[in-house]
């Protein structure tokens, strides 16, 4: 498989690293969180002009678009969850949480999963815009949450190597896995969700088969350091991860062959450590970094 790859836009006016990227209703809308507090609405047709949505007083390391409400739930460090009404552009309610970072927000159906770096997974029911749950399964931080909807379960990627699933309905814990040597910054489940992806500080890219009680099914050393966002394309056929080794990786989502490496020398990418990823569409990549900037990727099979 032959790509042309090509950066099309470069996205500054962020004062701080740039820590997340996620979509929005449009396809070619997306928004960006920083270390300034900045949450910050872009275009990809015109790059020049970012549009601030709110200002946080602390970093925001967490991001999270949900369709089915048109929302952004938005995690201030040290501070709790604010959720935006993206039809009106303005807040909708805020919850306060331990003085702690928040890492990860997912939601699913009325439940709105928050992961915090004292070890809890907030659970909030969107309904009632209150806590339903705490669950308290380790005391080192929880780095990444990912939802399963035909499995009902929530597995979540911690700072003591594992991997947790958890119950969607009855929130118990359901398995451990000693997933790496280091903190699992990462996981994503495979369209299809018959796999479960993890990426952690060790470097490693591991597949896990659900099927088979999450076996590992395939791992490969994917970059030189640790990586912190894996991706499926629109398709399910590819994958991007990017790492704090400055570089993006393509790869065959079934396979794991590496196809494409992006970085600075060959692509004019990224300087610094590249932190999120989000695809626009099939052809259309974006990546936030800790240069303070975010990229457009132009991807041709």
């Amino acid at each position: 498989m032959k790509f042309q790859v090509e950066k099309i836009e470069s996205f500054t006016g962020h004062k701080d690293c740039v820590y997340n990227v996620c979509g929005s209703s449009d396809p070619h809308r997306f928004f960006s969180s920083a270390g300034d507090g900045m949450i910050v609405e872009w275009d990809s047709r015109k790059p020049d002009l970012g549009s601030p949505l709110a200002r946080m007083q602390n970093s925001v390391y967490a991001l999270h678009y949900d369709a089915s409400q048109n929302e952004l739930w938005v995690g201030e460090n040290f501070e709790g969850v604010r959720v935006f009404d993206l039809e009106n552009k303005e807040q909708k309610f805020s919850i306060a949480l331990n003085k702690a970072y928040i890492f990860d927000i997912v939601t699913y159906q009325n439940l709105a999963f928050v992961a915090s770096g004292d070890g809890i997974i907030t659970v909030i029911d969107r309904d009632e815009k209150a806590f339903k749950k705490h669950l308290k399964s380790s005391s080192k931080s929880v780095r990444s949450l990912a939802i399963n909807p035909v499995e009902r379960e929530l597995a979540a990627g911690y700072s003591d190597h594992t991997i947790r699933i958890f119950d969607l309905q009855t929130f118990e814990l359901k398995k451990q896995i000693k997933a790496h040597r280091n903190s699992v910054f990462t996981l994503t489940y495979s369209p299809d969700f018959e796999t479960l992806l993890s990426g952690s500080r060790d470097a490693h890219l591991k597949s896990w088969d659900i099927n088979k009680d999450y076996d590992l099914e395939n791992q490969v050393v994917a970059h030189m350091f640790t990586i912190n966002d894996i991706v499926y394309s629109p398709s399910g056929k590819l994958l991007a991860t990017c790492s704090m080794d400055k570089s993006i990786k393509l790869w065959d989502a079934e396979t794991l062959k590496l196809l494409k490496v992006l970085d600075k020398a060959r692509h004019a990418g990224h300087g610094t450590s590249v932190n999120r990823l989000h695809w626009l569409s099939e052809e259309s990549l974006v990546s936030a970094s800790d240069d303070r900037s975010l990229s457009l990727w132009k991807i041709a099979q």
